[in-house]
């Protein structure tokens, strides 16, 4: 309840100070824009002033001279609100633009250390919106907002002087009606902060929605969903209309009583100013009456836009908000080590290691084995056994309850993070290829890869000729998520691209699961050129595919329960040999 208070607070400086600390690299850019607003509340003034002389002075005395100065210096006050404005607007939102780039940069470096038990817990749909909508929602704080805001009060305060200089009387008139519209515009702002907050979460949860959606289209049409999908949807964007509409409610309260309270201000200056005459000299003074309907709308409209541009603001403050919790958050691994190695000899060591997704449910229960340098180890067990567990804490992806892993015998916590990683490649079952040609999905932008070192590499592990026979050859454009090639192509391309970073250490996550057999034979065969004098694990539920490694591991609820070589495990009769000749049977019968 008390977070919901904070949030309905009409403004928060705290945050809004956090904001405004990304200026700091573009202060000249924030003072000119912060000048020429000072000039274009000069400027505003200034017509109002002319027009009062024009009318009492120059026209009455028929002083054509006098007029065509007062004229000509009007045109260049226009002139000069003119460059004034264009260099205000240009400046304003080179400044949120700016700010917003590097904000981006900011959260996406975040993103990118989280764990993966962040991303296990977090709707994509909502970080791309966080990273995308609400960036731009926070440049609209300095391109519509807070600068506006300002130059808007100085022309208030400019005007309010110059009413009070021609007529301090009439003046006050006019400033009585105020209360009314400021009482207005707070109450408004605090209603629109949380309406805002509304908004910004419906469309977070409209993008999430319609990203899965998308994303798994194949699945919806698969089991017939469409219209229980669209239902969904029709249900999550009325939420999103009304968080809308409420704005929108809002907006079609207030403005009309601005317009109602600017209207009753002229009514009371032609009343009291003429009728009235509540000055003995107003009546011979109508250049003031026609300089204070200038400065009313000098007055009045900027309170309404100042309301408007609130709005904005407001929408960038909840915007910032979001973004800064995503960039609070603490869900990184910590990357307190120090040890960097050039190469590793692939000696592996679990000692009695404890892991668990959740608190208190533990996945694995005191893990213990040795792989030596060069050796193949493969992992078997059924769907949630641990096995891909293992793989995971290995590349330090989740910390470790407890226990220890070691490699070439110094713990893996005491490496740093880029190196540990730069020595273990994995090929794991759902390949994920980025919307771009085989050879940056290969090389991964990394200057050292090559077209050269790509090509040698596909030769020697027997997947050129493959590639080859596509449109294009590695220049040939997979689209997102490698839709354009089948699963074993996208396989093949992962072990293409695990061969290139020459990893100390493979690892095969059921690799060679749901392909065609003649993929399967280019991944048998690829699979024999990688792994050689690599320390190589492989997981994989086909037991075919693993009788010449050196140990296999078998495991079951999170605990190793068998292990041996092949043959050995199969004199053990016990679960692999059940395993095995169940699996063997099956393929006979098929």
């Amino acid at each position: 309840m008390s977070n919901e208070k904070e949030q309905g607070k009409a403004f928060d400086f705290r945050l809004f100070k956090r904001v405004f600390a990304f200026t700091k690299p573009y202060r000249s850019i924030f003072w000119l824009v912060a000048f020429v607003a000072i000039f274009l509340a000069a400027f505003a003034v200034f017509t109002p002033i002319l027009v009062r002389q024009i009318i009492n002075t120059a026209l009455p005395e028929s002083d054509l001279d006098l007029l065509s100065v007062l004229v000509l210096v009007m045109g260049g006050v226009l002139l000069g609100q003119v460059i004034c404005q264009l260099t205000f607007n240009y400046f304003a939102n080179l400044l949120g633009e700016s700010v917003i780039k590097d904000l981006r940069v900011k959260l996406f470096r975040k993103m990118m250390g989280f764990k993966m038990t962040y991303f296990d817990n977090s709707s994509i749909g909502v970080l791309v919106t966080r990273a995308v909508a609400d960036m731009q929602r926070i440049g609209e704080i300095f391109s519509q907002g807070f600068f506006v805001i300002v130059s808007d009060l100085l022309k208030m305060l400019a005007g309010a002087f110059v009413m009070i200089y021609i007529n301090w009387k009439l003046a006050l008139i006019v400033f009585a009606i105020l209360p009314i519209i400021l009482v207005a515009t707070r109450l408004f702002q605090q209603a629109m902060k949380v309406a805002f907050i509304e908004v910004r979460a419906q469309v977070s949860n409209l993008n999430s929605f319609v990203q899965e959606r998308i994303a798994g289209m194949k699945i919806v049409q698969l089991f017939n969903r469409e219209e229980i999908e669209k239902e969904k949807f029709r249900a999550i964007n009325e939420k999103h209309q009304n968080a809308w509409l409420k704005t929108v409610w809002y907006n079609s309260i207030f403005f009309p009583i601005a317009e109602i309270s600017y209207s009753i201000g002229i009514g009371l200056v032609v009343y009291f100013g003429v009728i009235q005459n509540i000055d003995d000299q107003m009546l011979n003074d109508t250049g003031s009456i026609f300089a204070f309907f200038f400065l009313m709308d000098l007055l009045f409209r900027p309170l309404r836009q100042i309301a408007d541009k609130f709005n904005t603001l407001q929408m960038g403050m909840v915007a910032a908000n979001r973004v800064f919790k995503i960039i609070d958050t603490e869900s990184h691994i910590d990357d307190a080590g120090s040890l960097v190695k050039d190469k590793v000899k692939g000696n592996i060591q679990f000692k009695d290691v404890r892991f668990g997704y959740l608190e208190n449910e533990e996945v694995l229960h005191g893990i213990s084995f040795d792989v030596k340098a060069g050796e193949t180890v493969a992992i078997v067990g059924a769907t949630g056994a641990g096995k891909s567990t293992i793989i995971n804490l290995l590349n330090r992806f989740y910390e470790i309850n407890s226990g220890n892993i070691f490699i070439d015998g110094a713990d893996i916590r005491d490496y740093k993070l880029h190196s540990l990683r730069s020595h273990i490649a994995v090929v794991l079952q759902d390949v994920f290829l980025f919307a771009d040609t085989i050879a940056s999905n290969i090389s991964l932008q990394e200057k050292s890869v090559d077209m050269k070192v790509i090509e040698a590499a596909a030769k020697e592990i027997g997947v050129h000729e493959f590639i080859m026979r596509l449109p294009g050859g590695f220049e040939y454009n997979v689209k997102e998520r490698g839709t354009m090639l089948s699963s074993g192509q996208r396989q093949l391309i992962a072990f293409l691209r695990a061969y290139v970073s020459n990893p100390s250490i493979l690892v095969l996550d059921e690799a060679t699961s749901s392909v065609d057999t003649y993929s399967e034979q280019l991944i048998q065969q690829a699979t024999a050129k990688i792994t050689e004098g690599r320390t190589s694990i492989i997981i994989a539920h086909r037991l075919a595919t693993i009788k010449k490694a050196d140990t296999i591991l078998v495991m079951e609820a999170g605990k190793i329960v068998e292990s041996g070589s092949h043959k050995e495990l199969l004199k053990q009769k016990g679960y692999y040999s059940a395993l095995y000749e169940a699996q063997f049977m099956s393929e006979e019968v098929a």
